[in-house]
C-alpha cells in the first residue's frame, strides 16, 4: 500500500478512535500512545539540521561559486513567498467575509494567553548571523544554519577544485545518507501519525470544537482554496508540473506537516520528495525549501485574516478597508520573523491585533483551538514551499537552456 494512503488511513483511524475513547481515555493515551508519536517526531527532528546543512552546501557548491545565480535565486524565492503570503491573507478575509465566523459568540470572561513578544526586523537580521554555529545547530535554528551553510559552500568553491573536491564529495555523500535515513524513518510514519493525532482528538472532542466550528471551517476552506487555486496554478503554469503530479508528490510531506504542526519537522521529507517525486534539482530545493521553512507562512497568514475578522465580530468591531490593508502588510512582514514551529501563529496574530487596535483578549478564544488550526496552516505552509520551488526550478532550467 502506498505510504501516503497508509498515513491517510492512520489519520482517519485516529479520529475514529479518539472520538470513541473521548476525554476519559486521555490519561491512558497520554501515557502509552502519545510517546510513540514523540519518538517519531524526534527521529524526524534528528535529521533536520544534517539535511539542511549538507544539502544547502551541496546546492551552493553545485552553482560553482556563481554569486549572481545565488542572488537571482534568492530574489525570486523571497518575492514569490511574500506574494503568496499576501494572497493568503486576502483569501482569508474573503472566506471569513462570507461565513462571518464569531457572529453572536461571547468571550465569556476568558483570560488572554501569554504570547511571547515578536522580534523586531533588526533583531531578525542580527539573529540571522550565528555567533556560534554549533549552538545554532544544537538549537535547530534554521535561519542561522542557512547563513552558515551558505558561507561554507561559497568558501569551498573559492578554495579550488583539487583541494575542495574531497569536501564536495563528503557533503554530497552526507546529504544522500540523510535522505536514506529519512526514507527509513518514514516507514514508521503511519504509526507516528496515529499516536500524534489521537491525544488531540481525545482532548478536543466535538463538544469543544463545535462552538468554534465556523472559525475552523473558514481556515480549512481557505487553506484548500489556497492549495487548489494558488499552488496548483504556480506548479502547472510557473513550474510545468500538473496539479495531480504536484499534490501526489507533496502528499507525504503535507500529511506529516498536518499531524506534527511543524514546517521544520516536515522539511527533510519535503526536500526528499521534491527531488525524487517532482524531479526538482538539488541546488534549487536545497536553498528554496529551507528558506521557505523560515519565512514562508502562507497558512499562518490566511489564519490571521480569518481570526482578525473573527475577533472583530466577537467584540463588535468594524474593520475598515485601511485596517485590512494594514493586516495584509503587517502579516506579510511578520511572516519573515516567525519560525516554522508550533505556536508561532499566535505571535503573528498578536502583532496583527495590536497593529489594528483589536482587543488582545481575543487570543483566548483562538488559543483554545489553535492546535487544530495549526494543522491546516502548517500543511499549507510547506505546500507553498513546494509550489514556489517548482517555479524557481523551471525558471533556472529555462535560463540555462537560453544561455
Amino acid at each position: 500500500m502506498n505510504l501516503s494512503i497508509q498515513i491517510l488511513l492512520a489519520l482517519v483511524l485516529s479520529v475514529a478512535v479518539g472520538l470513541g475513547v473521548g476525554p476519559e481515555g486521555l490519561p491512558f493515551v497520554n501515557k502509552w500512545i502519545a510517546p510513540i508519536g514523540t519518538i517519531f517526531i524526534n527521529f524526524i527532528k534528528m535529521m533536520i539540521v544534517p539535511v539542511v546543512f549538507c544539502s544547502l552546501i551541496v546546492g551552493v557548491t553545485s552553482l560553482g561559486g556563481d554569486g549572481k545565480k545565488l542572488g537571482r535565486i534568492s530574489a525570486k524565492t523571497i518575492c514569490l513567498y511574500l506574494i503568496t503570503t499576501a494572497i493568503a491573507i486576502v483569501l482569508g478575509f474573503a472566506v471569513a467575509g462570507i461565513i462571518h465566523p464569531g457572529a453572536g459568540l461571547e468571550l465569556a470572561g476568558k483570560a488572554a494567553p501569554k504570547v511571547k513578544e515578536a522580534p523586531t526586523f533588526m533583531q531578525v537580521l542580527v539573529n540571522m548571523v550565528p555567533t556560534n554555529p554549533i549552538e545554532s545547530m544544537a538549537k535547530a535554528q534554521i535561519l542561522p544554519i542557512i547563513i552558515f551553510a551558505l558561507f561554507v559552500g561559497v568558501g569551498i568553491t573559492q578554495v579550488g577544485s583539487k583541494r575542495s573536491n574531497p569536501l564536495i564529495d563528503f557533503f554530497d555523500a552526507s546529504a544522500e545518507v540523510c535522505y536514506r535515513i529519512i526514507a527509513m524513518v518514514m516507514k514508521f510514519a503511519p504509526y507516528g501519525v496515529f499516536a500524534l493525532l489521537l491525544p488531540v482528538v481525545c482532548k478536543n472532542g466535538p463538544k469543544v470544537l463545535l462552538p468554534l466550528l465556523s472559525v475552523i471551517m473558514c481556515v480549512a476552506i481557505g487553506c484548500i482554496l489556497q492549495c487548489v487555486l494558488v499552488y496548483s496554478t504556480l506548479a502547472s503554469v510557473g513550474g510545468g508540473i500538473s496539479p495531480f503530479k504536484f499534490f501526489r508528490g507533496m502528499s507525504e510531506a503535507m500529511m506529516l506537516a498536518f499531524t506534527t504542526c511543524s514546517s521544520a519537522a516536515a522539511l527533510p521529507v519535503n526536500m526528499k520528495n521534491c527531488q525524487e517525486k517532482l524531479g526538482l534539482s538539488r541546488e534549487v530545493t536545497s536553498f528554496v525549501l529551507p528558506l521557505g521553512c523560515t519565512i514562508n507562512m502562507d497558512g499562518t497568514a490566511l489564519y490571521m485574516g480569518v481570526c482578525s475578522l473573527f475577533i472583530a465580530n466577537v467584540f463588535g468591531v468594524n474593520l475598515t478597508s485601511s485596517d485590512m490593508i494594514m493586516i495584509v502588510f503587517t502579516g506579510t512582514l511578520a511572516s519573515i520573523g516567525t519560525a516554522g514551529v508550533p505556536g508561532a501563529g499566535l505571535i503573528m496574530l498578536a502583532m496583527v491585533l495590536q497593529a489594528v487596535q483589536l482587543p488582545i483578549e481575543g487570543l483566548a478564544l483562538v488559543a483554545g483551538i489553535d492546535r487544530v488550526l495549526d494543522m491546516f496552516r502548517t500543511c499549507v505552509n510547506i505546500t507553498g514551499d513546494g509550489a514556489v520551488c517548482c517555479v524557481v526550478d523551471k525558471s533556472e532550467r529555462a535560463r540555462v537552456e537560453v544561455e
